[in-house]
């Protein structure tokens, strides 16, 4: 596995790279890649740090594992290519983002435009072996990602986390809440949103609000 990261966060994560497990996760990966179908893409596995630069990076969001599907994931949490159908939860970020900021329903579920604008989609598991959801868990990614979220902690000030359903919660205590945002809700899937759980938490509206305070410029979340 080429560990293709955008020089900005390079400072921050070689020490990480350098580290046993890391160097194991990467063996893992790279059999995985040659020996079955894979997801995102070899180039894309990285692409939530390729679009959000450490330097540019304000928000925040946890997802758990990338999508499993032919032609989803793009290294980005909940987002997928152009053309994608929208996956169940997606379809209710967009439906709370309308009601939220009174933005009309996108085409499009590729959520890049976010990610150059400061937003973290950071799964907390970068690749999945196609239509076996979970299935590169526990071979190191979380490490790696526990430590990604630690560093934004330490290294940044004033960044909004949202954390979305009990998985994204439990990342709460890896973040210095004393300098950071933390916003948590149900996660957007079907079972959760059905029950009450996601819908009207304005979690759009709230980090825009929350960036303003600190002076930051807001994240336009229309995607057209």
């Amino acid at each position: 596995m080429n560990v293709d990261i955008h020089n900005s966060w390079k400072p921050y994560l070689d020490e990480e790279f350098k580290k046993p497990y890391f160097k194991d996760l990467a063996e893992f990966v790279k059999h995985e890649y040659k020996h079955h179908q894979c997801f995102p893409k070899g180039s894309e596995i990285f692409n939530a740090f390729n679009h959000c630069h450490f330097n540019d990076l304000k928000v925040v969001i946890i997802g758990q594992d990338p999508y499993h599907g032919v032609g989803q994931a793009n290294g980005l949490c909940f987002s997928v290519n152009d053309g994608i159908p929208h996956p169940p939860s997606l379809i209710n970020i967009f439906k709370e983002i309308e009601k939220d900021l009174n933005i009309s329903y996108p085409k499009s579920g590729n959520l890049m435009p976010w990610a150059d604008q400061g937003v973290l989609l950071l799964n907390a598991t970068l690749t999945v072996r196609a239509h076996q959801a979970g299935s590169h868990q526990n071979k190191g990614w979380e490490q790696f990602t526990d430590a990604v979220i630690k560093t934004i902690s330490s290294e940044k000030s004033n960044v909004v986390f949202l954390l979305w359903g009990g998985f994204a919660k439990k990342k709460n205590k890896l973040i210095d809440t004393e300098k950071h945002s933390v916003l948590e809700t149900g996660h957007p899937s079907p079972l959760s949103a059905n029950r009450g759980y996601w819908f009207g938490n304005k979690h759009f509206s709230k980090t825009n609000s929350l960036l303003q305070q600190v002076g930051e410029s807001v994240i336009d979340w229309k995607l057209e």
